[in-house]
């Protein structure tokens, strides 16, 4: 990541490899006060009040509708974040299993993200009420490799130096939420 980003200042520390699912932590890139900085978040935005039916919220774990009041505070500069990642799953259905994709080349690439920094919630029951710093990634209409699997969305994935700068930098939302280019992902087995 320094490699990528000049200024990048490290809070993550050294993050071990693996996978990453919904409210577990997982490194992101966004505004600090001097520049960019790596932190650990957690995965899932706050849920609307309106849907939850006890004190408990899971978190929100991708965000299609920039529309929605909810979403719409989350969607400036100061809650921008890149989600680094090498590849990402979809369900096969019950029972059935993940299938996994990758990009087509060695390039680095990113989810498009928002967060928030110190929301206090109750994530789990049995850990009580938390205060984190959480993230969520935004959502296109899925192309022909993820729209197989997922006929849905898909995550809206950057893939160019350009595309990070001006997702941080607050280019509006709705400019860079859109699908990869056909051709862009491949499907890969599980990765180790």
């Amino acid at each position: 990541m320094r490699r990528l980003f000049d200024g990048l200042v490290d809070h993550a520390g050294n993050v071990a490899p693996g996978k990453v699912y919904p409210d577990r932590w997982a490194p992101i890139i966004r505004n600090g006060e001097g520049g960019p900085e790596l932190v650990k978040a957690r995965w899932g935005m706050p849920s609307p009040r309106s849907v939850l039916k006890t004190e408990r919220d899971p978190g929100i774990t991708n965000i299609r509708n920039l529309g929605s009041p909810h979403w719409r505070r989350w969607l400036g500069r100061e809650h921008r974040c890149l989600v680094p990642l090498t590849s990402f799953s979809e369900p096969l259905g019950k029972g059935r299993g993940f299938q996994w994709f990758a990009p087509a080349n060695d390039s680095p690439i990113f989810f498009a993200g928002i967060e928030t920094r110190e929301w206090t919630s109750v994530r789990k029951v049995k850990d009580g009420e938390t205060t984190d710093d959480l993230f969520a990634f935004l959502t296109s209409p899925p192309k022909a490799e993820v729209g197989a699997i997922h006929p849905k969305a898909m995550p809206v994935i950057l893939t160019r130096p350009e595309e990070w700068d001006a997702w941080l930098n607050g280019i509006r939302a709705e400019e860079l939420q859109r699908p990869l280019p056909d051709g862009a992902l491949e499907l890969i087995n599980e990765p180790a």
